[in-house]
């Protein structure tokens, strides 16, 4: 049985991540796909891997991630969210490090709802003098 030392809930727009840190080498495994088949940009995995070079555990741990919701990027930083909780859970050690970069904090900017009479939140139609 392979036991969890550490479980994360990240967030950011509308896609979660739960993250759960086991002892291994370093693998990142999103959704039963490696980390570099899953994400289409270099930047989305760089953004997940963050935390790990940040508390220096790049291959400590293996990360197993499902994460639903959004698209890639929000995906990506539900991921670093999750991370970077799990990690703290395991180390308290690792708190004030990734505190430091903000990895800890929930981005909790979110697409602003379309309004009625408009074409989109704040889009007005084109205005017609004649």
């Amino acid at each position: 049985m392979v036991k969890n030392l550490g479980i994360g809930t990240g967030r950011r727009k509308t896609a979660v991540a739960r993250v759960y840190l086991r002892d291994g080498t370093g693998k990142i495994i999103i959704n039963g796909k490696n980390i570099d088949a899953y994400f289409a940009t270099y930047e989305q995995v760089c953004v997940v891997r963050q935390p790990l070079l940040v508390t220096s555990c790049e291959n400590k741990f293996d990360v197993l991630i499902n994460v639903a919701g959004g698209g890639l990027n929000g995906q990506a930083g539900a991921c670093l969210h999750g991370l970077s909780r799990a990690l703290t859970q395991v180390d308290q050690g690792n708190h004030s490090p990734l505190r430091m970069n903000g990895y800890l904090t929930r981005d909790s900017r979110m697409v602003e709802r379309k309004k009625y009479g408009r074409r989109g939140a704040r889009r007005r139609f084109q205005f017609s003098k004649r």
